[in-house]
């Protein structure tokens, strides 16, 4: 099948899940309210695209590229983002689900996650320096050896994060974002004396 090259086009509407699109490059186009779910999105381009209202749920990932994409209040659920193109892999999130997906030893330096779901994420391996959690429910987010430094998560709620395990240099967290930090020794933290 030949490789397409589509630019500047808005898909409202659409179910790629019952045909998805056709492979090549999707440069500077906008997806509006369309259904990706379980949708094969191999080996396909999308650059400085914008995903608004989008269900993205268990969608194939083999070889995607995103480089410059916008996800706006996606339902983006069980996605392997690991799976992706990694060249230039460059993306931001607002208002969006992305419950049990994972980024596994991805490098997504100062990536945007902004009011979105992160939980039960996998983020073991990752370079997310300088990325920005801004009011994200972390609930049993997995850090492990992932490098956070410089990375903001002071809005953010119910993240636990091994210090001693993760790469912290630098990092910003709330006071009340402590416990987050410390749960794994064990100890009770009282808020008043």
């Amino acid at each position: 099948m030949e490789e397409v090259y589509v630019e500047d086009r808005v898909f409202d509407k659409k179910n790629f899940g019952e045909m998805p699109p056709q492979k090549g490059e999707y440069d500077n186009c906008q997806f509006n309210n369309c259904d990706f779910s379980n949708a094969d999105l191999s080996d396909i381009l999308f650059m400085e695209c914008l995903f608004t209202g989008c269900n993205l749920s268990l969608a194939k990932l083999s070889n995607t590229a995103f480089r410059d994409v916008k996800f706006s209040n996606c339902k983006m659920l069980g996605l392997h983002f690991e799976s992706c193109n990694l060249f230039g892999l460059s993306f931001r999130f607002e208002n969006c689900s992305l419950n049990h997906s994972s980024f596994y030893q991805t490098k997504i330096k100062q990536t945007t996650f902004k009011k979105s779901q992160l939980v039960e994420v996998d983020f073991t391996d990752c370079n997310l320096m300088g990325s920005v959690f801004d009011q994200c429910d972390l609930t049993r987010a997995t850090f492990e050896n992932t490098i956070l430094e410089k990375a903001d998560l002071r809005s953010s709620v119910n993240y636990s994060i091994n210090p001693q395990r993760n790469k912290l240099k630098k990092a910003r967290f709330s006071l009340s974002g402590i416990p987050g930090l410390l749960d794994n020794y064990d100890i009770q933290i009282d808020r008043t004396l």
